[in-house]
């Protein structure tokens, strides 16, 4: 079970993340606050969060505050909520043909869908020894251990079992607006597929009576109808309403109902997953990474737990709703269609589409819309598009190392990467600011994700003798200050994965005092608290054979949407930003940054 964490230590780390941003003076009335919290109501708080969470042992403390959270939020899910991964093109490229890669994927996703339910899918393990654990003879005994024990079994050879409980929500799951709080809907009996494909629906079974999968033949020859169908785009596409701030998308969505879409609407929600087929090649990756980000919103349905979108050139990618689950369940389902789909694929550019007919098996939804939901598509089309307009999307590649050197010299490579973010900020904007690094406690029963507090007073120092003071430091120096970052960093993301952070301690406590009726605590009405979860930069990484790249847009106004990757020799960074900020001047700081911590590891002098 997530542990909830010792109150006097959540107010250590707290302090500890809040004193490379403040000034003396600033720190000293944060201290008071957080020590007056921790004596008085923040200690009933933590009582009463300790007593619930012991009456519920079914679940964690975070899940109904986080879901919550989510479904409360009013702000559009694109840019603000969702995130994108996209696919490594098919090594074989004959097969990234569009058609062949959507019927691969279709058939590989639903093959993935039928495993999981029948409970045939592979648990989900953290090998932190695969030598011992990853093996056929552990794999053998841990079967016949049961259940309530086999846990400890696998703690024994340090092989950690995740928790799977949000991958039923992969499948048939869509968010749906409601007016103050959305709702997530499962519809585990519906045997279609959903494909948009130029602003138009289209829905056909991809199961039969007896819940088999089609011929991959006849799944194929259905998307070619699709992809050879040429009926104009709508003049209202209704895709652009999942774009919507959610209150207005909900009293849209009523309207919907009530002007007879009921059976459109419940055919889209349903749906085992959308398919989006989009009808151009991808340029290069900001242009794949706009187009799996937001992309046109006339061929998207955010609100579905995941689209699948390919293109012309049969590029591959997933946009994925956030309130559900996180990207631990994505990424296993993405991982395992890659493999399947490149290596047993269900169809070959040399397969021939079933002779079906499949203008029977194919229903292209129609909407019926009045003036004021016409109103209201043009409305959410024009703000999105604006929107869309002033989010820049950058990226770089260093290239001059990665992951190998940075073990060799025996420093993480996550605690670098993290380091060269706030040396970039640092020189660019001058300051040291709230940062976010999300972190999965999928380790635990319905665990979902704890914050790494990147900014740290170790590595504030060290931005600033590479940034400021570098005359004043030798080569040696500056390579101590870097295994002191690196030191404390995998200390916050051991405590963090291991559910002892702070942020989400404290984001159920301020919960259950709202819950509760109770007047907000002194303690949550600090502008410092307030700035620690404003996170100008929000970071999230992932290394997955399956993935080329990640992103997602930034959490605030002001902010940066790091998404990022240390790879063996290489390190790849994309990078979302608003107008308020320069996303292209802040890769060219990191890259900088980057250049001068490996030039110092290897023990070359450098300039500033």
């Amino acid at each position: 079970r997530l542990p909830v964490p010792k109150l006097e230590d959540t107010i250590t780390r707290y302090l500890n993340a809040q004193k490379p941003l403040l000034n003396d003076d600033q720190f000293r009335k944060t201290e008071e606050l957080a020590h007056a919290f921790e004596k008085g109501i923040g200690r009933e708080l933590h009582e009463q969060l300790v007593a619930q969470d012991n009456q519920n042992k079914h679940t964690s403390y975070i899940t109904g505050p986080w879901f919550d959270m989510y479904l409360k939020a009013r702000e559009p899910v694109v840019l603000n909520f969702n995130a994108f991964m996209s696919f490594n093109p098919d090594p074989k490229s004959e097969y990234n043909d569009q058609l062949i890669r959507a019927t691969n994927m279709t058939v590989s996703a639903i093959r993935f869908m039928k495993t999981f339910r029948a409970g045939y899918l592979e648990p989900e393990v953290f090998h932190l020894n695969p030598e011992k654990s990853d093996t056929e003879i552990f794999k053998k005994i841990i079967r016949f251990v049961p259940s309530s024990i086999s846990w400890f079994g696998a703690y024994m050879v340090n092989a950690y079992p995740l928790d799977m409980s949000q991958y039923f929500r992969l499948f048939n799951s869509t968010r749906l607006p409601k007016p103050n709080k959305d709702e997530l809907y499962t519809d585990e009996k519906a045997k279609h597929l959903l494909v948009l494909r130029n602003g138009n629906f289209y829905v056909f079974d991809v199961l039969d009576r007896d819940g088999n999968m089609l011929k991959p033949s006849e799944i194929q020859a259905h998307l070619k109808y699709i992809l050879s169908d040429n009926s104009p785009a709508p003049a209202f596409p209704l895709g652009y309403l999942t774009s919507e701030n959610r209150d207005t998308w909900a009293s849209l969505r009523k309207s919907l109902l009530e002007n007879g879409n009921e059976e459109a609407l419940q055919k889209i929600d349903s749906a085992m997953f959308c398919l989006s087929l989009d009808d151009f090649p991808v340029k290069d990756f900001v242009h794949l990474s706009h187009t799996m980000l937001h992309g046109d919103a006339a061929n998207r349905w955010y609100d579905k737990s995941f689209n699948l979108i390919i293109t012309k050139d049969g590029t591959a990618g997933i946009n994925f709703e956030h309130s559900w689950g996180d990207g631990v369940a994505v990424l296993r389902f993405q991982n395992e269609v890659f493999k399947d789909s490149t290596e047993t694929p269900a169809i070959s550019p040399q397969s021939q589409p079933a002779s079906v007919d499949s203008s029977r098996a194919v229903q292209k939804l129609d909407f019926k819309l009045n003036d004021a939901l016409k109103a209201g598509i043009t409305k959410a089309k024009q703000k999105f598009d604006a929107t869309v307009e002033s989010l820049s999307l950058n990226m770089i590649q260093f290239q001059e190392g990665g992951k190998e050197l940075l073990k060799q010299k025996k420093v993480s490579p996550d605690a670098v990467a993290q380091l060269a973010f706030q040396m970039a900020f640092l020189r660019q904007y001058d300051q040291t600011v709230a940062t976010y690094e999300s972190c999965s406690t999928a380790a635990f029963k319905h665990g979902r994700t704890e914050t790494i507090r990147p900014a740290s007073v170790h590595t504030k120092k060290c931005s600033e003798a590479f940034v400021k003071e570098l005359s004043k430091h030798s080569t040696e120096e500056l390579q101590n200050l870097i295994v002191e970052c690196s030191k404390y960093h995998g200390r916050l993301t051991k405590e963090a994965a291991m559910g002892q952070g702070f942020d989400r301690h404290l984001f159920s406590l301020r919960y259950l005092a709202l819950c509760k009726g109770l007047a907000l605590p002194e303690f949550y009405q600090d502008p410092a608290y307030a700035r620690l979860n404003h996170n100008i930069i929000s970071t999230s990484t992932l290394v997955s054979p399956a993935v080329q790249l990640g992103g997602f847009g930034p959490v605030v106004a002001d902010g940066f949407g790091v998404g990022y990757q240390v790879q063996d020799d290489w390190i790849g960074c994309n990078v979302s930003a608003y107008p308020a900020r320069n996303g292209k001047e802040f890769l060219e700081c990191i890259y900088k940054s980057l250049e001068d911590i490996f030039n110092v590891l290897k023990g070359k002098k450098i300039s500033s």
